[in-house]
């Protein structure tokens, strides 16, 4: 994407103009940033009482990452709104992109409320990573433009969203998502079942699972851990992923070949995963772990060192997908 001296509002976002933000937290701020930069008006609401500093500061941060995308930064929060009261914000929004606490009764109440004030066209997206909308609607009149919008964290720099529709989703309004997330450089995929915790999250967990029980088996440390997967399948599956690693695991034969011959193998390796507690013990040895592995680090430092090394990742595949 070519870099822009002003922002303006491309046409495929015209529809989608403005967005309501529910919730200033890690989520919300950056996906405030990533609007705001595309040059959508954006409402944040949230009831903290230094909401105001919190999105600021957290956009002043999350500059230098849309600039290294192309994104135009100059005047980014003149469009930005942060409103305390909840119907103010949702007066005449488009798209209310929620990022509220992962707790059900909550968005029960929220999305109960949020549609006796919104236009019957207004999309209504969820950040929730892991309850289904269809679990989020009981107790809506109209949830036909309720679905799940989840991002990857964080939004305004890893592309992903996962576009999860329920039981009562109308089919235009994962059309709408889609178009809506795309137009933002976003990655739509949508998932054709519900499930909790959806897809991402649930290889992520099934990982982590494994990475959790080896550390705490004594088996490798922590940064050695981290180490092994940046350096072997976490580099294999930023350009294939999982099935198509697995596909050339197989040589001429492909993923066929490869499950017949060392499909048992695998199957019985299963057998010997762990599945360790998260106990108060278990906790403390794995917090001890992290700090002495990466405590003298500040966050911020890590996350731009983060940051960092995914735009390098992106614009490599990038440019691997402009020559094809």
């Amino acid at each position: 994407m070519m870099i822009q001296s002003k922002i303006t509002l491309p046409d495929e976002l015209q529809r989608f103009n403005p967005v309501t933000v529910i919730g200033a937290g890690t989520i919300g701020v950056s996906w405030t940033a990533l609007f705001l930069a595309y040059g959508l008006t954006v409402r944040v609401n949230d009831p903290r009482p230094d909401v105001k500093e919190v999105v600021l500061n957290g956009i002043d941060q999350i500059k230098a990452t849309l600039k290294a995308l192309g994104l135009p930064t100059e005047g980014l929060t003149n469009r930005l709104e942060i409103e305390p009261d909840l119907d103010r914000a949702l007066q005449c929004a488009a798209v209310i992109q929620e990022n509220g606490p992962e707790r059900l009764e909550f968005k029960h109440e929220l999305f109960s409320k949020i549609e006796k004030v919104v236009s019957k066209e207004t999309l209504l997206l969820s950040s929730s990573s892991g309850i289904p909308s269809s679990e989020i609607a009981k107790g809506m009149k109209n949830p036909e433009r309720l679905l799940i919008g989840h991002p990857f964290n964080p939004p305004h720099l890893v592309p992903l969203v996962e576009v999860v529709p329920g039981e009562h989703t109308k089919d235009q309004a994962v059309q709408d998502a889609i178009t809506f997330y795309r137009a933002l450089g976003k990655e739509p995929m949508v998932l054709e079942k519900e499930i909790p915790g959806f897809v991402a999250n649930r290889l992520q967990s099934a990982l982590f699972r494994e990475a959790v029980n080896l550390v705490l088996e004594g088996v490798v440390s922590m940064e050695d851990l981290d180490r092994i997967v940046t350096n072997s399948i976490g580099l294999r599956w930023a350009v294939g992923g999982p099935f198509l690693t697995f596909h050339l695991g197989g040589g001429k034969g492909g993923l066929p070949a490869f499950l017949q011959h060392l499909g048992p193998n695998l199957q019985n390796g299963w057998k010997n995963l762990g599945n360790p507690n998260l106990d108060e013990a278990n906790v403390q040895t794995l917090s001890n772990h992290a700090m002495n592995s990466y405590g003298n680090v500040p966050i911020e430092q890590l996350e731009k060192s983060r940051d960092q090394k995914q735009l390098s990742v992106l614009k490599m595949l990038k440019d691997q997908q402009s020559s094809r």
